[in-house]
């Protein structure tokens, strides 16, 4: 099963509502997409919130299975959009901004 899917599937229901970039500023490490979550946790702490979506894995119409998406949004400080990381499959797909 194809993971392309799921990923644009993912990076369509966030971008109309955030603004993408591609890495994270965690202290003095880096977060960079295609890390792993245990990395992230490690360089980032604990998330403000976490939520576990269920999303469709389509091969053209059809409705092939389904992949569990983390949503994790790290509250930043004052003046600071927050960030909002999702992940599949354990690694890192996408890091967004949203203004809070």
């Amino acid at each position: 099963m194809s993971k392309f899917p799921a990923i644009v599937a993912v990076l369509l229901l966030f971008s109309p509502l955030l603004a993408s970039a591609e890495t994270l500023r965690c202290g003095n490490k880096i977060v960079d997409t295609g890390m792993s979550m245990d990395d992230v946790r490690k360089f980032c702490g604990k998330a403000s919130s976490e939520a576990v979506e269920e999303h469709d894995v389509r091969s053209g119409n059809r409705v092939v299975g389904t992949t569990q998406v983390h949503i994790w949004t790290y509250n930043r400080a004052s003046g600071q959009d927050a960030a909002v990381l999702a992940f599949d499959q354990g690694k890192l797909l996408s890091i967004t901004y949203k203004r809070k």
